[in-house]
């Protein structure tokens, strides 16, 4: 997010100082976790088990098969 520094170079962004883009940037990331912890879900167990197992696994694994073999077609491995 640029720490301190504007989120734009121009002259109304730069106008503020760093230590208020920094907090107000802060309180922007607070929000937006505050956010998806309210709206997701929470999983049991067995439920984040099974999740792994048969979605994030077989995922990962194909786009392993992708990106190698992506790279082996355009030679840049």
């Amino acid at each position: 997010l640029g720490g301190w520094l504007p989120p734009f170079d121009f002259a109304p962004f730069t106008w503020v100082p760093g230590l208020i883009w920094f907090v107000l940037k802060v309180c922007l990331v607070f929000f937006m976790i505050s956010m998806v912890k309210a709206f997701v879900p929470r999983y049991r167990y067995d439920q984040l088990m099974r999740l792994g197992w048969k979605v994030f696994l077989p995922i990962s694994l194909a786009m392993v098969v992708i990106v190698a073999a992506f790279l082996k077609i355009t030679g840049f491995a």
